[in-house]
């Protein structure tokens, strides 16, 4: 039996061949057009041309003027009022009536292919033709934050690019970057409207050529698979290049890792958002003031990290560049294989490619002084030891990152230590989910309580602590709501130290970097905003992917960290002293001084809360009992 195809009669196949050749869009209904007309012009001067129809008192038109008359009949109505011979009107009356049709016809198909071309281009279709430009694949609150650095991070660059691809409207993306964000100076930013999984989309935005790509997580459930979604996209797609791309992104859940790294193929660097969030929380708490020195060494305003080759102290110990440089603090150095050592030995040797790690200013300050330095023996003093003494913890709120601040507070504190966790959920202690067995050093209680409520808070003894973190509930509540009920629960411990004359350590979690503005009037000097912080690291190491390694070990309990250590362990107090003989004294101990903390500007927020990161070395300071040194150290 013959297929419904090849029974099809002729009239379905011309219709079925206009309908394909309609699919190609307005220029096709043009070309439609045009053919009509043109049919319609060299039909009526056929007409004239063999019937001999003329205007009264000229002659037999050739068929070319006959063509020309029509065509300009077509295409100007108003040819027809200077008309003679009604034969000839009457013709001539034809085609000028298909011409208006048809005109008519072309004016609406351009007017609506216009319309459709600019709808086009307002949705961000067109192709990027740039290079060596930052791509962010995804948008999210921290979108402001990450581009707010890399415009800095490019300010001395003539020409840098900054991509975005987001399934969101092209204008309202670039009018939101505007607000936000502000100027962008010499650095332009180029949005895209399309999914970041989806590999026509991706090529819009010309993967294939970036210096460096960044991937967020959407603001919506199980923002992770997204994340791989898009890496796998990019890595496994057919004309992809042939040089590993420099890709950067967030994974939340930490049992996603692993998954992530398989599609990333070691050409991604992952930053685990709830962890970092969590490593910081805890050794923020524990140091007052440790948040203002990790968002100093995260942005791109002021002093940063750089790694930078030093051929002169090829066979010099890690020890001798402590004090080889006036205007860095060197904390580190890389192998020539890429191994990162924060705060190594300091007899490890320099050999030659490997890089110097220092906190300077910019990258050409990261020179040798060549000077010799000027340390002062009198003053430097033996560090005393303390023994551990158990600690009591409050922690007010809950989300999901509360059990991870939980088991890395256990790798902190000495045994006999207290937990006790308030939030105004149900049952939070199901919520919390802890395994009690890895808890060898502290004791959790919960309970529930408005954490907002002064009568609850003042029933818990708060003076007794020694430290306090106000968690948001972010499971339960938008950042807004969130940030609000953090808010006047911080308002109420600031009254409550007030009250009390003692003066509490108290770390905040606040989602939005524009509430931490608001928080300001509590006088607490130590927020994590966590889109603000996980935005600045983002931003590190998409310009320099080394970074992701040195944070991690600065941020990880095992190893070298940065503490905030008693002044008066390091030099004599009261009496002018350079920084040359800080880091000498702190040497000595096997750590690297990196700044100072002064008491006296604890709650001064233009003084940075009294954090000062990389002195001039050369520079003298005289220190007081309760002023901090800044180093690295194993403890």
């Amino acid at each position: 039996m013959a297929s419904r195809a090849s029974r099809a009669t002729l009239s379905q196949r011309l219709r079925y061949a206009f309908d394909n050749s309609l699919a190609a869009g307005p220029i096709a209904l043009i070309g439609w057009l045009a053919v009509v007309s043109s049919v319609f012009i060299v039909v009526a001067a056929i007409v004239l041309f063999l019937t001999g129809i003329q205007p009264e008192g000229s002659g037999k038109l050739p068929f070319f003027e006959a063509l020309w008359q029509s065509l300009m009949r077509a295409m100007d109505a108003g040819g027809v009022g200077g008309d003679e011979g009604w034969a000839f009107r009457f013709v001539m009356l034809l085609v000028t009536l298909a011409g208006i049709f048809i005109l008519s016809s072309l004016i609406g198909v351009l007017t609506s292919g216009l319309e459709s071309k600019m709808d086009d281009m307002r949705k961000g279709r067109s192709f990027v033709i740039e290079q060596d430009h930052i791509l962010i694949l995804g948008w999210s609150s921290s979108v402001f934050s990450i581009i707010s650095e890399l415009l800095i991070a490019n300010a001395n660059q003539k020409k840098a690019r900054i991509v975005v691809l987001a399934d969101r409207d092209k204008v309202e993306m670039e009018e939101e970057i505007r607000a936000k964000v502000g100027p962008t100076g010499r650095t332009q930013v180029i949005c895209r409207s399309g999914s970041p999984i989806d590999l026509y989309d991706l090529d819009i935005v010309n993967p294939q050529d970036t210096k460096s790509i960044i991937v967020l997580p959407p603001d919506a459930d199980d923002p992770d698979a997204q994340v791989i979604k898009t890496i796998l996209a990019l890595t496994n797609n057919p004309q992809r290049r042939e040089a590993p791309y420099h890709i950067v992104a967030v994974i939340r859940d930490p049992k996603n890792m692993e998954a992530a790294r398989l599609v990333g193929r070691g050409e991604a660097q992952f930053v685990q958002a709830d962890d970092l969030i969590a490593r910081i929380t805890v050794q923020t708490c524990r140091q007052s003031g440790m948040s203002v020195i990790y968002t100093e060494l995260l942005d791109f305003d002021g002093d940063e990290i750089y790694f930078q080759e030093e051929p002169a102290l090829v066979g010099t110990t890690f020890g001798d560049a402590l004090l080889a440089y006036e205007r860095c603090a060197v904390m580190g150095l890389q192998r020539r294989d890429g191994q990162v050592r924060l705060n190594p030995p300091m007899d490890t040797r320099f050999e030659a490619g490997d890089k110097v790690i220092a906190v300077a200013e910019d990258d050409d300050t990261v020179q040798l002084s060549g000077v010799a330095a000027e340390v002062d023996e009198a003053a430097i003093r033996t560090a005393r030891a303390a023994p551990a003494a158990p600690e009591r913890t409050l922690i007010l709120g809950w989300n999901r990152r509360g059990a991870l601040i939980i088991h890395e507070l256990e790798a902190y504190v000495a045994p006999g230590s207290v937990i006790t966790v308030v939030a105004d959920l149900p049952d939070v202690e199901a919520e919390a989910g802890l395994d009690a067995s890895r808890l060898r050093n502290q004791h959790v209680s919960f309970q529930s309580g408005d954490t907002t409520d002064r009568r609850t808070l003042d029933a818990l003894g708060i003076p007794s602590y020694q430290h306090v973190i106000v968690l948001g509930y972010t499971d339960h509540l938008g950042h807004q709501e969130a940030d609000g009920r953090t808010l006047i629960t911080l308002l109420h411990l600031r009254q409550i130290e007030e009250n009390s004359g003692v003066s509490l350590s108290i770390v905040s979690e606040m989602l939005d970097v524009r509430n931490r503005e608001l928080a300001q009037v509590t006088q607490a000097d130590d927020f994590i905003v966590s889109d603000k912080l996980i935005s600045l690291l983002l931003a590190q190491v998409a310009e320099n992917k080394d970074l992701n390694a040195l944070f991690t070990d600065i941020f990880d309990s095992d190893g070298s960290e940065i503490y905030l250590k008693p002044a008066m362990d390091y030099v004599a107090l009261g009496q002018p002293v350079t920084f040359y003989t800080v880091v000498e004294a702190a040497r000595r101990r096997g750590e690297v001084a990196l700044g100072y903390r002064q008491e006296a500007f604890a709650h001064t927020t233009d003084r940075q809360y009294g954090i000062v990161l990389n002195p001039k070395k050369s520079g003298s300071v005289a220190f007081t009992e309760k002023d901090r040194i800044i180093v690295v150290a194993e403890s």
